[in-house]
């Protein structure tokens, strides 16, 4: 690799085991997630008590997978956890910058709600909140965290966001789908405050996968009958397919038409499904007569999408090479999703880049490696310095 040819705008960080029992006050550590062995001396996240999640199973890039995920951190990439090796490894791959997103909380930081303690809840977020800004700290040109929001107190999340801010967070992480734990539609004025900060600061407001309710999506009749495997792997693409429910609702919602410069980005939920979304959107918009009643919409869903909405692939190989177009290259960015299962990684990274983008221009391909993903999260350009270290 002679040089940095990628922004990366999906990437996971491994939650240190103490991250929140170091770091709260002692009468609320057995009430915050900690890491600790089942009897079958598995490393296991639990909270309230309950086992919710291996420790390895969110980094088994080069390590493992799902299947058979690393048990201990010792056994994971080390760039899943250590911020030193993640830039080795980012030098390795020609990666410049990595957009870093959460596990424990959720990816949407749902989990937390199982708390029930609003102070502790807010405590919680704004804990990984500093650790993520301190893992970035080894190259904050480099590694780029995104604020995690307690999106069930409006008026917290907007002082999140401002006090991240100021510590160089590029991009807001919200709930797609805050309506299934009991919030406000995305397109009720509530959510007003929240539009309102990104639009000020200029910040992108990503919509993960797996941040609506999540609740009973590996169930034990379906994994006894299919196999786990076999019902994750559907599970997964529910989750896409998800993010395509909500763009939808976004799209109808008002907001990009009361807010005509935010931006969204719809994280870890492929593009192939696009086109198809906006072309039904589009149809239904028109056959329903949908202008006559809503006067604040006054373009298509499909203009909206342009204009407001960015959206992130990694493995595909179909919509790169016939979808790009129908898109629209100026909404696509690309990502790694290191170290998750799904993950690229090592010479797959670039494999799957070749296979995708064969066929586009120069121009093209750097927008969708590069460009687009630079001006949405204001990247600072690599020095010479910085290149020589990978020539």
């Amino acid at each position: 690799m002679d040089k940095y040819t990628i922004i990366d705008v999906d990437t996971h960080v491994t939650e240190a085991p103490d991250l929140w029992t170091s770091r709260v006050p002692a009468s609320m550590r057995d009430s915050v997630p900690y890491v600790d062995s089942d009897k079958r001396g598995r490393k296991l996240w639990y909270l309230n008590g309950q086992a919710f999640a291996k420790v390895g199973l969110t980094a088994t890039a080069g390590a493992g997978d799902m299947k058979e995920p690393p048990n201990d951190y010792t056994e994971m990439h080390p760039g899943a956890y250590d911020a030193k090796s993640r830039l080795e490894y980012m030098d390795e791959m020609g990666i410049w910058a990595m957009v870093m997103y959460p596990n424990v909380g959720g990816f949407g930081n749902q989990q937390f709600l199982k708390i029930g303690k609003p102070d502790l809840m807010l405590s919680c977020v704004q804990v990984y909140n500093d650790w993520q800004t301190e893992w970035a700290s080894a190259d904050p040109r480099r590694l780029l965290p995104i604020t995690s929001i307690p999106f069930w107190d409006i008026d917290a999340s907007v002082k999140e966001i401002e006090r991240c801010l100021a510590f160089g967070h590029r991009g807001i992480l919200f709930t797609g789908e805050p309506h299934t734990f009991g919030e406000p539609v995305l397109g009720d004025p509530h959510w007003n405050p929240l539009w309102e900060v990104a639009v000020e600061h200029d910040l992108p407001i990503s919509f993960h996968i797996g941040s609506g309710n999540m609740e009973g999506g590996l169930s034990r009749e379906k994994m006894k009958t299919y196999g786990p495997m076999s019902t994750f792997t559907a599970l997964s693409v529910d989750f896409f397919l998800r993010n395509g429910m909500q763009l939808s609702d976004l799209l109808i919602s008002g907001v990009l038409a009361r807010y005509p410069s935010i931006k969204f980005v719809s994280v870890e939920s492929g593009i192939g499904w696009i086109p198809f979304v906006l072309e039904a959107l589009d149809y239904q918009f028109m056959g329903n007569r949908v202008a006559e009643e809503r006067k604040d919409l006054d373009m298509l869903p499909s203009e909206y999408f342009k204009r407001n909405v960015y959206a992130c692939y990694w493995f595909e190989q179909t919509a790169p090479q016939r979808l790009f177009d129908k898109v629209g290259v100026d909404n696509i960015l690309f990502e790694t999703d290191f170290p998750h299962p799904t993950s690229l990684y090592g010479e797959e990274v670039h494999d799957r880049i070749k296979g995708g983008l064969s066929e586009c221009d120069q121009q093209t391909r750097d927008k969708i490696l590069w460009d687009n993903a630079a001006a949405l999260y204001k990247v600072e350009a690599p020095t010479t310095t910085d290149l020589e270290k990978v020539a």
